[in-house]
C-alpha cells in the first residue's frame, strides 16, 4: 500500500552550499589513517569525533543532503583544531581551512554561548584585556591560578639525536615581533628575552604598533568577520615588511595567512636557529627540563628540531621531551568551553611530567603554557626565556 503523501519521508531542508567548503571535503578519501592521530578519537573511539567523520557530516550539510544537527555540531564544536590529520593525511586534506569554514558556517546557524562571546570579544581588544589581566595580577581569581604566578628559570641537553642544522644565514638588520593578545601582558618578559638574543645575535627587534589579536580564536569559534577585520589592522601594521618573529605556535598561521605578500613570518625559534650560530650560551649545572611541543608546532609550525638544536647548545643541561600522548586540551578557548574533556587531554602530559624529574616545563604556545600551568605547580616557561637567561 502507497504511504500517503503527508507521511512519506522528506529531505532535509538544503544548507546554502558552499563550493568551497565543498570542494575541500571532497579531497578526503575517507581512508581513516587520520584516526590514531586525533585526539578526540582516541578519547570517545566514535567516528564522530574523527576527522573524516566530520568532514562526512560538514559536506553532506553543505550540499543540502542532511540538515544540521544539534549533535553534529556538538560533534564540530569538540574537535580541538589541533589538525595532527594534516602531516599523515595521503589526500592532503587542508583540514584546518575545512575547520574554520564549517565553523563559520556553523556560526551563521548559532552563535556560541555568552561566555564564549565575551571571552573572544575580549581577545580581540588587546587594549581593553590588558588591564583586566593588571587587575588579575594583583588577586583577581578569574584566570587560570598559572596566570598568577612570576615564572622562575631553568635547563636542558637532550638524549635523542638531532637533525643536522640548516645553513646558517647573516642575520638582518631589523625584525618585527608579533605581540597577540593575552600575550600582550603575560609574555612582555618573553620579548625582552627574545630581544636580548636578537641583540647578542647582531639583529634588534622592533614592536610595530596597531597590532592585535591573530584572529585564530575568532575564525575556530567561526567568527570570520571579526577574523578577517583583526587580520586587516595586523596587515597595516606589520606594512613595512619587515620580517615578523613569532613567538606563539597557535598564533603563527594565522599572522602568515593575514601578512602573506606583505611580510614574511616566522617562528621566533627558527630564526634563532637559523641566525644565532654566534650565540654562546653558559652552562645549566646540571639543570633538568621537560619539553612540550605544541599541536601547533608539530604539525603547523615545525619547529620542534631548531627548539631541540638551540637547547642542546645549552652545556650541562638535561632535557627530557614529554611523550606524544596528544593535545594537551587548550586549543584556544576549549579550556573554557569544555573544561572536563579539557582536562582529560590534559592528564596523561601532567603524569609525564610529573615522572620527567623536570624542574620547570618550556613549551612554546601561550595556550598550552596557561592549560598545563593550571594543572602543576611546576614553572611552565617558554623556550626562549630559558635560552635568554643562559646566553653567556
Amino acid at each position: 500500500m502507497p504511504t500517503p503523501p503527508d507521511l512519506a519521508p522528506r529531505a532535509a531542508p538544503e544548507a546554502p552550499a558552499s563550493a568551497g567548503l565543498v570542494a575541500l571535503a571532497d579531497r578526503c578519501v575517507q581512508c581513516g589513517l587520520c584516526l590514531p592521530h586525533c585526539p578526540t578519537y582516541r578519547l570517545d573511539r566514535t567516528e564522530a569525533e574523527s576527522p573524516r567523520g566530520r568532514i562526512a557530516y560538514v559536506k553532506a550539510v553543505a550540499q543540502g543532503r542532511i540538515a544540521a544537527t544539534e549533535a553534529g555540531d556538538r560533534h564540530l564544536d569538540h574537535c580541538l583544531g589541533c589538525r595532527r590529520c594534516e602531516p599523515v593525511c595521503p589526500a592532503g586534506v587542508a583540514y584546518g581551512d575545512l575547520l574554520v569554514q564549517a565553523r563559520g558556517a556553523q556560526f551563521d546557524r548559532h552563535k556560541p554561548g555568552p561566555a564564549l562571546r565575551l571571552a573572544g570579544w575580549l581577545l580581540a581588544r588587546p587594549p581593553l584585556l590588558g588591564p583586566l589581566l593588571d587587575l588579575q595580577r594583583m588577586g583577581g581569581r578569574w584566570l587560570p591560578g598559572s596566570l598568577r604566578r612570576t615564572l622562575p628559570p631553568p635547563p636542558v641537553a637532550s638524549s635523542r639525536p638531532l637533525p643536522a642544522p640548516g645553513p646558517q644565514a647573516a642575520a638582518p638588520a631589523k625584525a618585527s615581533v608579533f605581540v597577540g593578545c593575552i600575550a600582550d601582558r603575560h609574555e612582555s618578559g618573553t620579548r625582552a628575552g627574545l630581544a636580548r638574543l636578537l641583540t647578542a645575535a647582531g639583529a634588534t627587534l622592533d614592536r610595530p604598533p596597531g597590532q592585535g589579536c591573530c584572529g585564530a580564536a575568532a575564525a575556530h569559534a567561526g567568527d570570520l568577520a571579526t577574523a578577517r577585520r583583526l587580520a586587516d589592522a595586523n596587515r597595516a601594521a606589520f606594512a613595512r615588511g619587515i620580517p615578523v618573529l613569532c613567538l606563539a605556535s597557535g598564533c603563527q598561521d594565522s599572522v602568515s595567512k593575514s601578512l602573506a605578500g606583505i611580510a614574511p613570518v616566522q617562528d621566533a625559534l627558527d630564526w634563532l636557529d637559523r641566525h644565532g650560530h654566534q650565540l654562546a650560551f653558559r652552562p645549566a649545572h646540571g639543570l633538568r627540563v621537560a619539553l612540550h611541543l605544541p599541536c601547533t608546532q608539530r604539525s603547523v609550525v615545525r619547529s620542534g628540531d631548531a627548539l631541540r638544536r638551540l637547547l642542546a647548545r645549552i652545556p650541562d643541561l638535561t632535557l627530557v621531551e614529554l611523550p606524544d600522548t596528544g593535545c594537551c586540551g587548550a586549543a584556544g578557548l576549549h579550556q573554557l568551553a569544555e573544561p572536563a574533556r579539557a582536562a582529560a587531554f590534559r592528564a596523561p602530559l601532567l603524569d609525564a611530567l610529573a615522572a620527567s624529574g623536570a624542574s620547570e616545563l618550556l613549551s612554546a604556545n601561550i595556550g598550552c603554557r596557561l592549560h598545563l600551568g593550571a594543572g602543576t605547580t611546576m614553572p611552565v616557561r617558554h623556550p626562549v626565556d630559558f635560552l635568554a637567561e643562559h646566553l653567556a
